[in-house]
């Protein structure tokens, strides 16, 4: 018997023309795929979580899918992270399943970039809302790509649910000058695996 089921999906598509200066050549795009499921584990404690986290690997594909698709294709992906909401009645290891789930099913997807998937998660009531970190896929420490989208969904998660996201965009911030590590010059042992 399946552990996902799922209420309702989301999916929000930021984008950004430009921040007050000259506009790119091309818009960036981020983008944040969500899924409010039922939390099978909601008012009780259960020791063994592992066969919840490996389920949710179905559940990251889908998501990573729809962000890939959204985006035109794994090619026009930079950045990547990955965000829980659990409701009430959960605990915060509800939502710390989605870091091997997510993350494993976004590096899949993706080709397997080298970067740690960012992340963030909280036990909140509905309609909570959450910034999400983004950092470049092949390398953690590429300044540029240093950003953020914020998901929610207002009647989510209710309080015997989890809110799990996977979040993709197209590159780093439209106007990034601070210099720092260029993707261009990223080499083995700057944030990769």
């Amino acid at each position: 018997m399946s552990l996902i089921h799922i209420r309702k999906r989301s999916l929000i598509v930021e984008t950004i023309h430009h921040e007050g200066g000259p506009a790119p050549e091309k818009p960036l795009k981020l983008a944040a795929a969500s899924a409010v499921i039922h939390n099978p584990y909601a008012g009780r404690y259960e020791q063994d979580l592992m066969p919840f986290m490996a389920e949710l690997r179905s559940l990251g594909t889908l998501l990573a899918m729809e962000l890939v698709e959204t985006l035109g294709g794994k090619e026009n992906v930079e950045v990547y992270s990955k965000a829980a909401i659990v409701g009430l009645d959960g605990e915060m290891e509800h939502g710390a399943v989605w870091h091997e789930a997510g993350g494993w099913a976004m590096r899949s997807v993706l080709g397997e970039p080298k970067a740690m998937v960012p992340a963030v998660k909280a036990v909140a009531s509905a309609g909570y809302r959450m910034m999400v970190p983004v950092h470049y896929i092949h390398a953690s420490y590429v300044r540029s790509h240093f950003n953020s989208i914020e998901i929610g969904i207002q009647d989510a998660p209710k309080p015997r649910e989890i809110l799990f996201s996977l979040v993709m965009g197209t590159g780093g911030r439209v106007h990034s000058r601070l210099g720092g590590l260029l993707k261009e010059n990223v080499s083995v042992g700057d944030g990769q695996r």
